[in-house]
């Protein structure tokens, strides 16, 4: 299907069998987090294949950016859309995701039975060190780029305050920075319009669809288990989780995390960490460690399954509910992005946005710091305080040593991801063997 714009096409001629096979490429190929996801479909789509003008794909990654879910994902959908219609935003979206949910599926499986095993658990200490060092590099990379006013340090360091003294609602905070930064800017842009005969339609009509697949699975669980199930919890909980995804993953995991360790007591906190590391080194969006909280969840609560049996059936819901909400936002809305150019205030609201995850990040850092540096760690409220206490005779040096070979890794010699993820997987193989 050729897409059209008012009376401009907007898309060569392309197989889609051709299609198919470099989406799976993607998708195999989808490590580094979103800007190594993104760059990759740039160099593919845009400089080798030509499939689609740079302008465009550009303009559709900020629009892909005002929405909730992972941009990259979102991004590879539109454009599949864009090139093949319906049938294309299914075959990017999915492939994006599928080889990575696999994968870590696989991984999940090795973990819950390799859990005792000296090597297994000496590289996931590693691992804890890469990702607190991982998380830092996001902070200051998200930072620089995002705050550059006052009132832009204003909205990180209020949204800081807010996560982690008041433990106010991720949502709230999300809500409360894009109001501010909408408001706050000027729209002095006149925006031609560009028709597109029958946009309402399809765009109703793909959001009445994709929110019944979306809720499908939720209200399936709820007919057959009742109320109190934890398949139910987890299909409610990551169902919300994806309706407020924005900024992506790095901003959700504070929220995430503490939900799942201290609200539901799916896991602890150094699970989640090991759970964000395995996440770190394989393809796929970043924010599939979803998946590996729901997994842990249903296999400690699997009834009336088996352990196993209810692990893949709670790992699949997950990656259902959070990737599924975003792929129905971009067949909705995909019929006016050409409407969409140039929207300075949608523009303030997602730089404020952006601003108030930096602050969320600040938080999430000193959470894993915490938990990875220190054996006890315990939650202390005074009134509607919240912090954390910890105990400094219980400082794991050996984990304080490996972050500080991680930060000489990544931040002092620039090496990569995956590198720093291996590298410090086998010293905590190490450490662990020789003691």
């Amino acid at each position: 299907m050729r897409h059209t714009a008012g009376n401009v096409d907007l898309t060569p001629f392309i197989d889609f069998k051709e299609a198919l096979g470099v989406w799976l490429k993607i998708g195999c190929l989808g490590f580094g987090g979103p800007a190594g996801q993104i760059a990759l479909m740039h160099r593919i789509l845009v400089d080798e294949k030509k499939w689609v003008e740079e302008s465009r794909y550009l303009h559709a990654l900020n629009f892909c950016m005002l929405l909730p879910g992972p941009e990259a994902q979102k991004l590879a959908t539109y454009v599949g859309w864009l090139l093949h219609g319906t049938r294309g935003g299914l075959a990017a979206g999915i492939l994006f995701v599928l080889p990575g949910a696999l994968i870590m599926l696989a991984v999940s499986l090795l973990y819950v039975m390799g859990q005792g095993i000296p090597a297994v658990d000496g590289a996931l200490f590693g691992i804890k060190a890469a990702v607190l060092v991982i998380v830092i590099e996001a902070l200051l990379r998200i930072g620089r780029r995002g705050l550059k006013t006052r009132l832009l340090l204003g909205v990180a360091a209020a949204a800081f305050v807010g996560i982690f003294f008041f433990d106010l609602p991720f949502p709230l905070i999300v809500a409360a920075a894009g109001a501010i930064g909408f408001f706050t800017t000027i729209d002095n842009n006149s925006v031609q319009r560009t028709e597109n005969p029958g946009a309402w339609r399809q765009s109703v009509r793909a959001a009445l669809v994709g929110l019944g697949l979306w809720l499908a699975p939720m209200a399936l669980v709820l007919l057959t288990f009742g109320t109190g199930h934890v398949l139910l919890d987890i299909a409610a909980f990551f169902s919300k989780l994806a309706v407020v995804s924005f900024g992506g993953a790095y901003a959700l995991l504070a929220y995430m995390a503490q939900q799942a360790v201290e609200s539901y007591a799916w896991m602890s906190a150094p699970e989640m960490v090991d759970g964000l590391g395995l996440a770190e080194t394989l393809p796929g969006p970043l924010i599939k460690v979803t998946q590996f909280v729901g997994f842990l969840a249903a296999y400690r609560d699997p009834a009336p399954f088996s352990p196993i049996v209810a692990a893949v059936v709670g790992a699949a819901l997950t990656t259902w509910v959070t990737f599924t909400f975003p792929m129905m936002l971009i067949f909705a809305g995909a019929p006016f992005i050409e409407q969409l150019r140039s929207k300075a205030r949608l523009s303030g609201a997602l730089t404020a946005i952006t601003a108030a995850v930096v602050g969320v990040i600040l938080n999430l850092t000193l959470w894993f710091a915490l938990h990875v540096l220190f054996a006890r760690v315990d939650e202390a409220r005074a009134g509607p305080l919240r912090w954390y206490a910890f105990d400094p005779a219980t400082l794991d040096w050996k984990a304080a040593v490996l972050a500080l070979v991680a930060a000489l890794l990544m931040l002092r010699l620039h090496r990569g991801l995956v590198e720093t993820v291996a590298v410090m997987a086998f010293a905590g193989m190490l450490s662990r063997l020789l003691h």
